[in-house]
């Protein structure tokens, strides 16, 4: 009779933990998830405005979606309405007050004291990103004309070897960082790479130029997209590439 009775009490204490865990399962299994509404908000590249102060963000010539498959609306967005726009309020805020406030942006990045990483980083992630959002657009890619192609044949001997060139420093780069076609002091061409929101007009950089061409390898560019396969990325970078705006970045650097 006792051995009968204890295991009636087992089985009312088993069907209590079953019925307690069940109820434990079903909690997680309900938890109520993001909306479409939640998921799918994304507005216009004219909507972004920064903050009042020496400077704004650059306006995005295409809309978010220009670039797809190459670069996805998401990404651009997210790129464009959120890390370009923290840098231009970050830099905004660290030079108010200071004999930079009233500089350009170049004067800004090549005159700055690069042991102030609050101004550098910030005063490079503007510039650079600046520079990035100019040089991509729709219906672009191929190739450049003009004395722009004729300056990357003198210098990297074709338009093949230059590619595989920027290419490969792009894909050499350990981390967040940049790659560069720059005019160098002497008005030659040359490809580099940069550290971080570093960029080829300050003072610490390895190799010093005016900057006419950038690729932007941070993961927050191509993550969305490409996850861990950077190569794609970079391979798909050459088929958004605004010549005409590079070479007018060219003619500018030779002019002065």
């Amino acid at each position: 009779m006792k051995k009968h009775f204890l295991k009636v009490i087992y089985v009312i204490f088993f069907f209590i933990l079953f019925s307690c865990n069940k109820k434990k399962l079903t909690e997680v299994v309900e938890v109520p998830l993001p909306s479409a509404e939640e998921k799918i908000t994304m507005g216009m590249p004219d909507d972004v405005k920064a903050n009042d102060g020496s400077f704004q963000l650059e306006k995005l010539a295409f809309d978010y979606d220009a670039l797809a498959p190459n670069l996805s609306a998401i990404t651009l967005e997210n790129h464009y309405s959120k890390h370009y726009l923290s840098y231009t309020n970050k830099l905004n805020e660290v030079i108010a007050g200071t004999n930079l406030e009233n500089s350009t942006i170049e004067e800004v990045v090549s005159q700055l004291d690069t042991s102030n990483e609050e101004q550098k980083n910030n005063a490079g992630g503007y510039y650079n990103h600046s520079l990035y959002f100019k040089c991509i657009g729709p219906k672009a890619g191929g190739q450049p004309k003009d004395s722009l192609a004729t300056a990357i044949e003198k210098d990297f001997e074709s338009f093949d070897n230059f590619t595989t060139q920027f290419k490969g420093e792009a894909n050499k780069v350990f981390g967040s960082g940049w790659v560069w076609l720059i005019v160098d002091r002497s008005g030659k061409l040359q490809i580099t790479s940069t550290a971080n929101q570093d960029n080829p007009l300050m003072r610490n950089a390895k190799v010093q130029g005016k900057p006419i061409l950038a690729l932007d390898v941070w993961e927050h560019a191509y993550y969305l997209d490409y996850q861990y396969k950077r190569k794609n990325y970079i391979d798909a970078f050459f088929n958004v590439i605004n010549w005409r705006k590079v070479e007018e970045n060219y003619e500018e650097a030779i002019s002065k």
